[in-house]
């Protein structure tokens, strides 16, 4: 079995550990078990976590001040952590940045209510969990998991509260929809993040995260309606309260910045063009790479399916459809925007520190006794993908963490071989799923779910914490079955 070469570690460094390829891997397996300690012991915040652990796992492996940090004297000297930051950010803060302010649009327009009632009144009560599935899945597209939940959580009680049944046969669905679209599917930060890393453009993602991620989210509303009927768990009375206080507070504050949001009814038809847009956009330009010659018709589908252009023109049209035509002020969608980006700065902060932690693997030799290592004990990439993203994930919590790491780890393996952007896709999905495995106690999402919906910790264990283990399961499965076949 062929090895990937292993250069030798610098010698410059502020500290040089063990000499070689043994020497490369002990400070690897230091640095992670450094970055798990710093996150789950001293609590410190991920995004100084992984910048401490880059900083750390540099000097260790023996690389220079001037290699780490640049200088101010000689401007040709290349800083590991500038360019391993604004590699990634460059990428991928644009795309969050769009997609947020596109999700925050929808949201405050009243989009997701009007997405509900229809499914609602196409499938009828008796189907009304799978109505809130269908509906977590289409505006799980644009709109964060957390933001999600906040939406339409008082869907949920107005379903449950209608039929009398546990309120886990309508939160889990639509908790499943969410999920599934957060890890498999772009603008959200663990793919677009993902993607970037390893250099596979964003149709081809989109393309394998549908494949991979319906039938993970079919598994999961299967494994809801199983257990919904078994656990009843009553609609939490207070948070409908709360729910209520902190729309009133929302709005309040709305109209002290000017946000003055329309009456005037939303048409599903505008929620899913909207959504599908950029969508549909990516899509096309990317099999106009791969079906169509050079051309001007080839240029065009290009230049508008860029993601960048494709969310720019989604946005615009949320601009138009949702917000000044139904009587939006221009200070109002303003507001919104602004207001939206607020609470990202963390999520980039954690991917450009991953980004970091990237370059110093590459930089300093790392990556390659990794990889080799790696590739001698024999497991499908695939596997090693999902295995470490699902221990990093389980161990700390944090999926974004997960993703970065993980994908920082992996990359220069498949960069070894002769790997398409299908397969590069398949291996993004493996660590996608992963980094939602078995969301438990050291997770914000398991304390959201209880909070939310009234499910005690024991039952938001039986129930939340296995959703996202099929989900995740099934995922991964459905990755490496089509890696044997692609």
């Amino acid at each position: 079995m062929n090895t990937v070469p292993v250069p030798v570690p610098h010698t410059g460094g502020l500290i040089a550990l063990i000499p070689g390829t043994a020497g490369l891997l002990t400070v690897a397996a230091l640095g992670i078990a450094l970055l798990l300690i710093l996150i789950i012991k001293v609590r410190l915040q991920p995004f100084v976590a992984l910048l401490t652990v880059s900083i750390a796992v540099a000097l260790a492996a023996g690389l220079s001040v001037t290699e780490l940090f640049g200088t101010v004297q000689r401007s040709t000297a290349t800083s590991l952590i500038e360019t391993g930051m604004g590699g990634l950010l460059g990428h991928i803060a644009i795309i969050i940045g769009l997609g947020t302010m596109l999700g925050a649009i929808l949201e405050i327009s009243g989009g997701a209510e009007a997405l509900s009632a229809r499914l609602l009144g196409l499938f009828g009560e008796r189907r009304a969990p799978l109505a809130m599935g269908l509906t977590g899945l289409i505006f799980g597209i644009p709109v964060f998991f957390d933001v999600g939940i906040f939406v339409l959580a008082p869907l949920v009680y107005a379903a449950a509260k209608r039929s009398g049944k546990s309120i886990l046969l309508y939160c889990l669905p639509l908790l499943a929809g969410l999920s599934m679209t957060h890890a498999f599917l772009p603008p959200h930060p663990g793919p677009v993040a993902a993607a970037a890393i390893f250099k596979v453009n964003l149709g081809t993602v989109i393309l394998v995260g549908v494949a991979v991620g319906i039938p993970a989210v079919l598994a999961a509303w299967a494994y809801a309606a199983w257990i919904g009927n078994r656990i009843f768990v009553p609609v939490p009375q207070d948070m409908v309260e709360a729910a209520e206080e902190s729309r009133a507070a929302l709005a309040a504050e709305q109209a002290a910045e000017g946000v003055r949001t329309p009456e005037a009814p939303v048409f599903v038809g505008t929620v899913l063009a909207i959504i599908g847009t950029p969508l549909v956009l990516i899509l096309l330009a990317t099999f106009s790479s791969v079906a169509m010659d050079e051309g001007t018709l080839r240029s065009l589908l290009t230049f508008f399916g860029h993601p960048f252009v494709a969310l720019t023109i989604s946005l615009f049209l949320a601009y138009w459809l949702l917000g000044i035509r139904r009587g939006w002020s221009r200070k109002s969608l303003e507001a919104v925007s602004t207001a939206s980006l607020k609470p990202i700065g963390n999520i980039l902060l954690v991917v450009g520190a991953g980004g970091v932690f990237g370059a110093v693997l590459k930089g300093s030799g790392i990556a390659d006794a990794l990889a080799s290592a790696f590739h001698n004990v024999g497991l499908p990439v695939i596997l090693l993908a999902w295995l470490l993203s699902v221990a990093l994930r389980v161990a700390q919590g944090s999926a974004t963490v997960a993703i970065v790491t993980t994908a920082g780890i992996v990359q220069p393996i498949t960069a070894s071989g002769h790997y398409s952007q299908t397969h590069l896709a398949l291996v993004i999905m493996a660590i996608s799923a992963g980094s939602i495995f078995a969301s438990h106690v050291n997770d914000g999402g398991f304390w959201m779910v209880a909070k939310y919906f009234g499910i005690s910790e024991r039952d938001t264990l039986k129930t939340w914490t296995v959703l996202e283990t099929v989900l995740s399961v099934v995922g991964f499965g459905m990755a490496g079955a089509l890696s044997l076949v692609i």
